[in-house]
């Protein structure tokens, strides 16, 4: 098993790993689901959803929560919107035969940005992803599936990536947060050798792993990422980029170093905090065209 130390991605090790032509349409650059919110937070599956297309996904599905599926198809018109039955707030576990049969027509899932609560969560993801056969982004509060079944996307053959903050890859790893916090990368390791690639945000840097150990650090960004959807745009950025190349590895090392990227473009033009994590998707199509 590769554990040497992280390669520290800069624009050449990008450049050196480019993304494949785009194509001439939308099918040459995949469909992709996004599975996500609550009755509350429908922004971050919109955010997700933008930040996806503007990392060059050629097709869009939204699956949320029923009672404000109309206004997010308004809001992203680019998107079919489907609307999913709840239970309280949160999606409902019978969902999961909607979503498993739309998962059908797509190339790839996306799912967790907006998730509310662990145990709905949880119950929901427990019907949906044992039948999925495509690669799949596992985001956020998303990530409990994992506690409760460590082993549970075995059978995705190690076509899974990962986006969490360290709360979350501490949950994931049954870890104290603490000692995330002391050893980050170790922690990913751990997590990351159950086949999935796993990116980690914390701070000013992000670690991405892969099952073999191999690791890479993207540093910078910049306090102002640290914000409210900030990291469902990540997700979606990595989801758009995962449609286009198919490798996991390259679409999360990518993800990760573009969103860094359209952060500190922001903080020049607006302040190093302040901005919004609306204005992060409309930076994403600059930045990955300055590193072709």
């Amino acid at each position: 098993m590769t554990t040497s130390e992280p390669t520290v991605v800069t624009p050449a090790t990008l450049r050196d790993w480019e993304l494949p032509a785009p194509g001439s349409g939308k099918e040459s650059r995949g469909q992709l689901l996004v599975v996500g919110g609550a009755e509350h937070t429908y922004g971050a599956v919109l955010l997700a959803g933008e930040a996806a297309l503007r990392a060059g996904a050629g097709k869009l599905a939204i699956a949320t929560a029923d009672a404000g599926a109309s206004a997010l198809a308004v809001a992203v018109p680019e998107a079919q919107v489907l609307g999913l039955p709840t239970e309280g707030a949160h999606i409902a576990a019978t969902a999961a035969e909607t979503v498993v049969e739309r998962a059908q027509g797509a190339d790839l899932v996306l799912v967790g940005p907006g998730f509310a609560d662990p145990d709905a969560s949880v119950a929901l993801l427990e019907q949906a992803l044992p039948p999925l056969r495509l690669p799949l982004v596992v985001d956020a509060l998303a990530s409990a599936y994992l506690t409760a079944h460590p082993d549970g996307l075995h059978h995705l053959d190690g076509r899974v990536v990962l986006t969490v903050n360290p709360t979350e890859l501490a949950r994931t790893a049954g870890r104290d947060p603490d000692d995330v916090t002391r050893d980050p990368l170790e922690t990913a390791r751990d997590v990351a050798r159950r086949s999935r690639v796993v990116v980690l945000c914390g701070g000013t840097s992000k670690h991405v792993v892969t099952p073999s150990g191999r690791s890479w650090l993207i540093e910078g960004g910049g306090p102002g990422l640290g914000v409210s959807g900030s990291g469902d745009v990540q997700a979606g950025t990595v989801a758009g980029l995962l449609a286009r190349c198919s490798d996991p590895a390259q679409a999360a090392v990518w993800g990760a170093y573009v969103h860094a990227r359209t952060g500190e473009r922001l903080a020049a033009s607006v302040g190093t905090v302040g901005y919004l994590a609306r204005e992060l998707p409309v930076q994403v199509p600059a930045v990955v065209s300055e590193l072709l």
